[in-house]
């Protein structure tokens, strides 16, 4: 998500018209979980939160979606949710690279972030 103000990945599965997490077979549902736990792992390492956020809502994109935001006491939303509480923070150009490159090197062999997609949520 590109708001710098929470480090924020979201995970797509790449599979069409899907909404929710029990529509996907059951393979899916235990990669999704694979992938999330993967991304997880890696949030906790290179941010070191004071808690992650984990989250499939769908509001305003309804293709199934799982939001992972690092969350810390002094944010600016703690400890309400993150949405509309300030205005997002974009990223530079070079700390979104960084960024990046951090949760990749994070992420176990298995794992195929598609890094070129940005959402619009």
């Amino acid at each position: 998500m590109r708001d710098a103000n929470y480090p924020w990945c979201i995970l797509v599965p790449d599979r069409d018209a899907v909404t929710e997490i029990h529509q996907l077979s059951e393979a899916d549902q235990q990669q999704l979980l694979r992938e999330s736990s993967q991304l997880s792992k890696a949030m906790e390492t290179v941010f070191a939160p004071d808690k992650l956020n984990i989250a499939a809502l769908g509001n305003v994109v309804a293709q199934l979606h799982i939001h992972h935001i690092a969350r810390y006491r002094n944010d600016p939303a703690w400890p309400a949710p993150v949405w509309g509480r300030v205005a997002a923070q974009p990223y530079t150009d070079e700390l979104l690279g960084t960024t990046a490159r951090s949760l990749l090197g994070g992420l176990s062999d298995g794992f195929t972030p598609d890094t070129g997609r940005v959402s619009e949520a």
